[in-house]
C-alpha cells in the first residue's frame, strides 16, 4: 500500500478504547453527531446491534461501532469526509484506564509501534 493509501485509511477509520459500555458509547455518538457538531450535523440513517450510521450534508456517511472489551469497549468510527469530527467525537469518550487523561485513539489496525 502506498503512503497516500495508508494516510487515507488512517483518516477514514479510527478507533478508541473507553470505559463506557458499547451501548453507552453509541448513545454518546448519537448525541454528538446529531446535536453537537452544528455545521456537520447528521441524522441517524440505520442502526443495528453494536453500530449506528449517520447521514450528513450531501449524503456523507459516518459509521460508529462499539464492541465490549475488558473494562469497557472499543469504538470504531469510519467516514470519508468527516474524519476530523470522528476524531473529535472519539476524544470526548472517557478513557478506559481511570488514571489516563484521554482515550487511546489511533488509526484502525495500527499497532501503536513507531
Amino acid at each position: 500500500m502506498t503512503t497516500q493509501g495508508r494516510t487515507a485509511q488512517r483518516r477514514t477509520m479510527q478507533e478508541a478504547t473507553t470505559s463506557l459500555g458499547p451501548e453507552q458509547a453509541l448513545d454518546a455518538a448519537r448525541t454528538f453527531f446529531s446535536r453537537r457538531v452544528s455545521i456537520y450535523a447528521s441524522f441517524i440513517d440505520m442502526e443495528g446491534p453494536g453500530w449506528v450510521s449517520f447521514r450528513g450534508q450531501g449524503g456523507e456517511e459516518v459509521v460508529v461501532a462499539a464492541r465490549a472489551i475488558e473494562g469497557g469497549s472499543r469504538v470504531t468510527g469510519s467516514t470519508y469526509l468527516f474524519d476530523m469530527q470522528v476524531a473529535r467525537f472519539l476524544s470526548t469518550l472517557p478513557p478506559l484506564d481511570a488514571d489516563a487523561t484521554a482515550p487511546v485513539v489511533q488509526a484502525a489496525g495500527a499497532t501503536g509501534a513507531a
